[in-house]
């Protein structure tokens, strides 16, 4: 079993930046592939970037792509979000999200097993 434990959300003005972190416990965390997802008000949770479990393979949903970066340290137990160029349209709660997949990249909510509490994006324009 794997807690996640995000940090880094804040307000923003547009075209700014912030860093999401995401620090897992346990052992095992090169086990896990891992996702971070967003829910505006009103809106379903979506799959924003997917890393697996080395970091060679990457996912990035089409309305963020070249603005974040997915990264993971596995010496620190620790997955990234890097978000450029921020837009008020980004604004939501990011979830961090881990699962022991068979696939190296997964980008559904149903595919993880494990949550983080969420932490609070806000970019104003």
């Amino acid at each position: 079993q794997v807690q996640l434990v995000e940090s880094g959300g804040g307000l923003v003005q547009a075209g700014g930046s912030l860093r999401l972190s995401c620090r897992a416990s346990g052992r095992t965390f090169n086990r896990y592939v891992m996702g971070w997802f967003r829910q505006a008000p009103g809106e379903e949770r979506e799959s924003v970037a997917a890393i697996s479990w080395s970091g060679s393979s990457t996912y990035y949903v089409d309305s963020v792509k070249g603005r974040f970066t997915i990264s993971r340290d596995n010496a620190k137990n620790t997955v990234y979000l890097q978000m450029n160029t921020l837009k008020p349209e980004d604004t939501a709660v990011y979830y961090c999200a881990a699962d022991l997949g068979s696939r190296p990249v997964q980008t559904t909510p149903y595919e993880f097993g494990y949550w983080g509490q969420g932490t609070q994006v806000t970019v104003s324009s």
